[in-house]
């Protein structure tokens, strides 16, 4: 079998369905593939799906404010409805407690210089707000194994900054679902079950070959492959010549049910803790979901085999996630058993997505999102749309990196700062 399209985006994760919506608006014909059996049924699915927009640097910040309004607009933007209903955005806000990483100082000045909405709570806004939460600054982040974990706290912590606008998505994969069905609106196709085997060239793609022998004839390929990424691009070719390469690594949630008398869904509110090293969120009947926010004392765990790996959830990083939680609302109720899932991230050597073209014309890339661009699809799919339009048309991408214009808030997103070619060193960091 032998087809043909202008595009074929490889994965389709909520990247994937974003970009393929985006391309197949600007007219272009589209068809993803994807090795799993639906939309977002790999890691995209697992995504705790918190849309917040604190990041330590200002095109981080300016990524995540923009997809706060396309969450907030969400049936709108797709223009097109799905028979299985539209996700629902949960905006409940999110506050970033201030610690001693001192995160909140840069974030603050991003928020200002953007325009982003806050609050600057002290610590009698933060009683108010969240009573149940034990507000003494625990810092440094530990495992509960350490000495120094059930130390009585000295000091309390400074408060918080409080963004209305933020919250999460409550159902990741009918995200994604929601722009597969927005993208075939507007002429894409979607293929499920398959696998790519080739990415053919002769100085530029000229399309894909399938597991099973198919052809698909086009002249662009987009790798959204997620956790499989770096397999892609050795398939294209393409990783010799990049400075940023990217690899899967394994990462956990867990959920525990909510204090008693505490309705968390109504009166939750997603924070980010780095003083403790977590992150935590309401979740669905009156749980809380929490994850880590990766602090030195929670060690790495790469994958060498995105198809095989651990995914049922462990003892070690249930205590270290939930106990941590629990010093922060001392009435949580801890279960005997852990529940949560393990999934795992496409992470790239400093953190930061590359959202770029390769040395392989018609080959470009939205990958090593590092479990940070869930939030940001929608605006990840704008951007490469504009990204992909422009290098087709001869634009010098390596030597005057894109200025992409956002579609709500009129900012503009300097698309170099996703370069495959950016320099890492010891002083880089992860934009978390």
């Amino acid at each position: 079998m032998s087809e043909s399209a202008d595009v074929v985006v490889i994965g389709a994760g909520i990247l994937g369905t974003a970009i393929t919506f985006e391309l197949a608006r600007r007219g272009y014909c589209c068809i993803t593939i994807e090795k799993n059996a639906g939309a977002a049924h790999g890691a995209s699915g697992s995504s705790s799906a918190c849309v917040r927009a604190h990041f330590r640097t200002r095109p981080g910040v300016v990524m995540a404010y923009e997809a706060f309004h396309y969450w907030a607009d969400w049936r709108n933007y797709l223009e097109a409805a799905d028979e299985t209903g539209a996700a629902e955005y949960v905006q409940c806000g999110t506050i970033l407690l201030k610690g001693q990483d001192e995160r909140y100082i840069t974030v603050s000045q991003h928020y200002q210089d953007v325009g982003v909405p806050y609050e600057d709570w002290d610590l009698d806004a933060l009683r108010k707000r969240v009573p149940y939460y034990d507000l003494r600054a625990f810092w440094p982040p530990r495992l509960p194994g350490d000495s120094g974990f059930w130390a009585e706290p000295q000091a309390e912590l400074a408060g918080a900054l409080y963004t209305p606008g933020s919250g999460y998505v409550a159902d990741p994969q009918l995200a994604a679902h929601n722009l597969q069905r927005a993208a075939e609106a507007r002429g894409a196709t979607f293929l499920f079950g398959e696998q790519v085997s080739e990415i053919r060239s002769d100085g530029r793609v000229r399309g894909v070959t399938l597991a099973d022998g198919s052809r698909i004839d086009a002249s662009l390929v987009v790798n959204a492959a997620g956790t499989h990424s770096s397999r892609v691009n050795q398939l294209a070719g393409v990783a010799s010549a990049m400075r940023i390469a990217t690899r899967p690594q394994r990462h956990e949630v867990h959920v525990v049910p909510a204090p008693d008398g505490l309705d968390v869904e109504r009166d939750g509110i997603h924070t980010s803790d780095g003083d403790l090293g977590i992150y935590f969120r309401p979740n669905g009947g009156n749980t809380i979901l929490v994850g880590s926010e990766s602090p030195p004392c929670d060690p790495a765990e790469w994958v060498a085999d995105p198809d095989h790996f651990e995914r049922r959830v462990s003892q070690e990083r249930w205590e270290a996630q939930v106990y941590r939680l629990a010093r922060r609302i001392p009435a949580i109720r801890v279960p005997h058993v852990p529940r949560g899932l393990s999934d795992l991230y496409d992470v790239s050597d400093d953190g930061i997505p590359l959202y770029d073209k390769s040395d392989l014309p018609g080959f470009y890339m939205a990958i090593g999102t590092s479990g940070s661009q869930f939030k940001n699809a929608p605006v990840v799919g704008h951007l490469m749309a504009e990204l992909i339009g422009a290098c087709e048309a001869g634009h010098d991408q390596d030597t005057h990196p894109l200025q992409v214009r956002t579609r709500y808030t009129g900012e503009l997103i300097d698309s170099g700062y996703f370069s495959r070619m950016r320099r890492t060193g010891p002083d880089s960091r992860p934009d978390g």
